[in-house]
């Protein structure tokens, strides 16, 4: 039996909102952390397409035949790639799956299996459900008895309490996961439009200045380096590039004076080897570790910044000695 429409698709997006809306045509999801995918299934097996159009099924070879199992013979599922290490999702273990040779995947499916959560239906036999309300869709998956004897491929949670909502915001980060998403019940399935809405958990953090990147044009600095406190060493955490160009000009002349010094030389450190920079340029100008600014991040990634922090302000009251990886605890 042919599917209704052929791979690839792009998936339908959500758009970062400070609040989660209200409203009875709202329900809210969990927001995973892991490699967004859909999922197409047919008389010739099973494909698992990254959002960016690329097959993911050779770097976890073992969600073949758990989708297998869980799912409809004819079927196209939007959902998540995600890893599971103690009850808390593991992104940094996930992205080391991407890796060219077989031998270090199959070693790695075995050591550290990926699952994969479901949270959309677009197709069953020849049905094309992308035009069916959300509500609809989701009452199909719940008719496949996800997430009860086949807990490798589960079903997203649901709820149209906001309040619940809200407190999971704060509930799931323990287990790593990235924020909320609010679906309209009455909304079909729209590829490539950000007709959803997210709302991410963001909190400020006080940082040490260790460093920075001059821009691409010479004129100023590109991005300020950040750094925590752990046992008096100075480790890397992230960077924030959010300045004007007047900015920028601005921040090298404050700078300039403090330039040298180790910095981060005992412990993490900007620009070392990885296989996701490529060939960047990495350089970067150590400064004595005099400055504190605050920062606002959306999601850490182990004990670092998984994205560009943003530079709220300066922190005159507060000494480097300070700045410590405490604040990144939960709360």
């Amino acid at each position: 039996m042919p599917l209704p429409f052929a791979a690839p698709l792009k998936p339908m997006l959500a758009k970062l909102k400070d609040d989660l809306p209200a409203g009875s045509e709202w329900v809210y999801e969990p927001k995973w952390d892991g490699f967004r995918a859909i999922v197409w299934r047919d008389e010739k097996g099973i494909d698992i397409i990254s959002r960016d159009g690329k097959p993911l099924q050779r770097y976890f070879p073992e969600l073949v035949p758990m989708l297998e199992s869980a799912l409809p013979q004819v079927c196209v599922v939007d959902g998540e790639v995600i890893l599971v290490t103690q009850d808390r999702l593991e992104f940094e273990l996930l992205q080391q799956r991407i890796h060219p040779a077989r031998s270090r995947i199959e070693r790695l499916a075995s050591e550290t299996p990926a699952s994969f959560v479901v949270f959309d239906a677009l197709a069953e036999d020849e049905r094309d459900l992308r035009n069916e309300p959300f509500a609809e869709r989701r009452e199909r998956l719940e008719t496949w008895g996800l997430g009860q004897e086949r807990g490798d491929v589960q079903l997203t949670p649901q709820t149209d309490d906001r309040d619940q909502a809200v407190r999971w915001l704060d509930e799931l980060e323990l287990m790593g996961l990235d924020g909320v998403i609010a679906k309209q019940t009455g909304r079909p399935y729209t590829p490539g439009r950000r007709d959803m809405v997210k709302v991410k958990r963001k909190r400020t953090v006080d940082c040490v200045i260790g460093g920075y990147r001059p821009s691409k044009a010479g004129h100023g600095v590109g991005s300020l380096l950040l750094g925590l406190f752990a046992d008096d060493v100075l480790h890397y955490v992230g960077h924030t590039s959010s300045f004007k160009a007047a900015e920028r000009r601005q921040l090298l002349a404050l700078l300039k004076p403090l330039t040298g010094g180790d910095s981060f030389g005992r412990g993490r450190t900007p620009g070392e080897p990885s296989r996701w920079t490529g060939g960047r340029d990495s350089s970067w100008v150590p400064v004595h570790p005099t400055l504190v600014c605050e920062v606002m991040i959306d999601k850490l990634q182990g004990d670092r910044f998984r994205h560009a922090a943003t530079f709220l302000r300066w922190r005159r009251d507060k000494s480097p000695s300070e700045c410590t990886f405490d604040q990144l605890a939960p709360s």
